[in-house]
């Protein structure tokens, strides 16, 4: 499975994206695993309420599953102006 980083998350976890064995049932899951792999994951994933996640180019919430999934993308929220 493809993870894409996008904006601060970028910069936080260090790389535009990377790709997983995918081991997790839900978004919520796949974070989980990310938070454990080292600080600056913590870091990106700290506060979920900044954060949005697609999967498959879907927007939706961390309780969605990712199994069979090819690709989860985590950005901040888009603002207009």
């Amino acid at each position: 499975m493809k993870i894409l980083y996008f904006a601060w998350v970028r910069e936080r976890i260090g790389l535009p994206s990377e790709e997983l064995e995918n081991r997790s049932g839900t978004v919520h899951d796949l974070i989980g695993e990310l938070r454990a792999r080292e600080e600056r994951y913590e870091a990106a994933f700290a506060d979920l309420s900044a954060l949005r996640v697609a999967v498959d180019q879907q927007l939706t919430d961390f309780d969605a599953s990712v199994e069979g999934a090819s690709e989860v993308a985590f950005f901040p929220p888009m603002t207009g102006g």
